[in-house]
């Protein structure tokens, strides 16, 4: 078994456990015994509760990269990759909403989840052709943070097969986030003597 069918057995049973009996219900242990894994290895890889939510972190952006745009605007190649990352989600929504329940009672895990929420905008950026490094790429992943976790808000009481409120949610604030980078990245005003040029597909305007 590879480090990703680990993974992948892990989280499913995890999230599983948590649709059926609640977050406080999931362990590392208690996942390995559902789903048949070795407790040794499942030592090796997990240390406790938060783990999971790495794991599963890393799975979700996996699918969200795997067949994302490569072409087109900035602003629909992000759309497309964070709507596969909600397609990811959508196939634990169960489990998901328990989380989402237990967190004001788990702040470490909270916190847990919003750094690795942090961590993954970055992929979700790089993976549409935006630059997450440095002090910039700092703002951007923290800025698309916030348009997930208002796709987020809508994904949570989203009952339609094609999660069509999610959608509306996520592109209303893309275009909240092309307004307010717009305010920090104006674009110059052409010369008088020569006609308007149209504005470049440019990554470091968004977010």
């Amino acid at each position: 078994m590879t480090d990703v069918e680990f993974d992948t057995a892990l989280v499913n049973a995890a999230f599983s456990l948590a649709a059926e009996q609640g977050w406080r219900h999931v362990s590392p242990a208690a996942a390995a015994r559902r789903a048949g894994l070795d407790l040794a290895a499942t030592r090796q890889r997990y240390t406790g509760p938060g783990g999971i939510l790495r794991a599963f972190g890393r799975l979700a952006d996996a699918h969200a990269l795997t067949g994302a745009l490569t072409e087109g605007p900035v602003r629909e190649r992000l759309f497309d990759i964070i709507m596969r990352r909600f397609d990811f989600l959508q196939t634990h929504r169960a489990g998901v909403l328990a989380l989402l329940r237990a967190l004001p009672a788990e702040p470490p895990l909270a916190l847990c989840l919003a750094r690795a929420t942090v961590t993954s905008m970055g992929w979700m950026l790089e993976g549409a052709g935006v630059s997450a490094q440095g002090v910039r790429g700092e703002i951007r992943k923290k800025g698309l943070a916030l348009v997930w976790g208002y796709g987020m808000r809508a994904w949570c009481c989203d009952e339609s097969a094609d999660l069509t409120a999610t959608m509306a949610a996520v592109d209303k604030a893309l275009d909240r986030a092309d307004a307010i980078a717009a305010r920090f990245h104006p674009a110059p005003a052409p010369a008088a003597e020569e006609p308007e040029a149209p504005l470049p597909d440019d990554p470091a305007g968004v977010i």
